[in-house]
């Protein structure tokens, strides 16, 4: 197929795509971390601490033993997440430990502050004993509104993300499984419609068979496409029915075991090229490139291919260079290229609605209603092969995302509190406007240093 980009400089844009490590490095060192506690009540003088603490507190203290959902009245809890990790599987490196992890939790704290207007807090965790994390998370929700999950490998996530749904009073999400999937349906709906093409009739190969694509098939599945059409791939080759690894261990591995049962009715065998072979879609979550995918795997896929090349910190290949092979739609999961397929589309929005109703759980169809909201509103504003999704500077996503959560977990039956779509867009506005205002007054007045 023709470039349909043109001529492109190599090293300008490899220039630009390393530009972001080197500045992390200069100035994790200078904030030394990225959220702090402050103070939110009044403190006109030192009278007032026997109000907030002793002798005061004590009448707080006996209304919540007396009624325990005035802890949402009286404390934090309404508007708190912990962000827990045990640093087995972070971004595209693997299992670098609970401290190594830190700073990516630290700044999934940051994003939920500015993006969401949610206090959240990282709690990384010395086991990785899927048992042992499911309990010190049950033994830790009294204190907090919802529990964020994250970068905890497979196949051990599924577990646990089932286990405390099933469990948990509050909402449980893994942000590796169910932000990423509601993310990419999101920019899949609108990327399909630039090519025109239907998601009931689109061919899709699944490059990679971790936490995230396995929780992309299955929504992606329930949102409509044919599972029969679609090919998965993992570094042992295509998922079929003959995948003997996933069978020996399907009590293990159950979900990719179903998978193998209901993908690739035709039988295909082979690897990542194979799987590619006339596809319309190719999303792929996999080990990070340059070059685990290559452009001659493009220019075999059908008309007008559909890319989302999602490996962190480096897309499977490079944007440019699948737009030179013929992918009519690139998408990656950085900030620095055009459809950025980013979980912070997601979590501090759809956490937003979720802890203002105080659900008790984050359903499917709250999923989907989250992507439709973020969906519509890149649509709205006019979609092209760059544009299939909101990026992360259009604010108001956020309240419209959490006024549509909000309302479909009334609809389930899952939340504490009703509210209405408008109610809750303009209670999530407001608290969203505040936060992000807060971090302004604060750069302004200095007490967030300039680097």
């Amino acid at each position: 197929m023709p470039d349909k980009t043109g001529p492109v400089n190599v090293d300008e844009l490899l220039a630009k795509a390393r530009q972001p490590s080197a500045d992390a490095l200069r100035l994790h060192p200078f904030y030394r971390g990225k959220v702090e506690v402050a103070v939110k009540c009044r403190v006109r003088d030192f009278n007032d601490f026997a109000i907030w603490y002793t002798p005061g507190v004590a009448a707080s203290c006996r209304a919540i033993a007396e009624n325990p959902a005035l802890v949402y009245e009286h404390t934090h809890k309404w508007n708190t997440v912990a962000v827990v990790s045990d640093g087995t599987r972070v971004l595209g490196l693997g299992d670098i430990g609970p401290k190594a992890g830190l700073p990516v939790m630290e700044g999934k704290a940051l994003l939920y502050k500015y993006l969401g207007g949610v206090d959240a807090w990282p709690i990384m965790l010395g086991t990785k004993d899927p048992d042992k994390i499911i309990d010190m998370v049950l033994n830790l929700q009294a204190g907090f509104g919802g529990i964020n999950l994250e970068d905890i490998s497979q196949p051990k996530c599924f577990r646990i993300l089932d286990t405390l749904k099933s469990r948990a009073e509050i909402p449980v999400w893994h942000d590796d499984q169910q932000g990423t999937a509601t993310v990419t349906l999101a920019g899949l709906l609108n990327a399909l419609k630039v090519v025109g093409k239907d998601l009931a009739d689109a061919r899709i190969a699944f490059i990679g068979v971790g936490a995230a694509n396995v929780a992309c098939a299955r929504l992606i599945f329930s949102a409509g496409a044919d599972p029969a059409r679609c090919i998965m791939s993992d570094i042992d080759g295509i998922l079929n029915r003959e995948r003997r690894d996933f069978e020996m261990r399907k009590a293990e591995f159950a979900e990719h075991w179903k998978l193998c049962q209901i993908t690739n009715a035709e039988g295909r065998r082979g690897g990542t090229a194979e799987a590619m072979q006339g596809a319309d879609v190719c999303i792929a979550y996999s080990k990070a490139g340059p070059g685990a995918i290559r452009p001659e795997w493009i220019r075999g896929m059908g008309k007008d291919p559909i890319v989302f090349a999602c490996a962190n910190p480096v897309p499977e290949i490079w944007p440019w260079e699948a737009k030179q092979a013929g992918a009519a739609v690139v998408a990656t999961g950085r900030s620095d290229f055009p459809n950025q397929v980013n979980n912070s589309l997601c979590f501090p929005g759809l956490f937003r609605g979720a802890l203002d109703v105080r659900a008790s759980t984050i359903t499917d169809p709250m999923c989907f209603a989250a992507a439709h909201a973020l969906a519509s509103t890149a649509e709205a504003r006019g979609l092209s092969s760059e544009y299939i999704l909101p990026t992360m500077d259009e604010w108001e996503v956020m309240p419209r995302e959490a006024a549509a959560v909000a309302v479909k977990a009334v609809e389930d039956g899952v939340a504490g509190r009703t509210v209405t779509f408008d109610e809750e867009l303009k209670n999530a506005e407001k608290i969203i406007r505040r936060s992000r205002d807060l971090t302004e007054m604060m750069m302004a007045d200095g007490f967030i240093a300039e680097a």
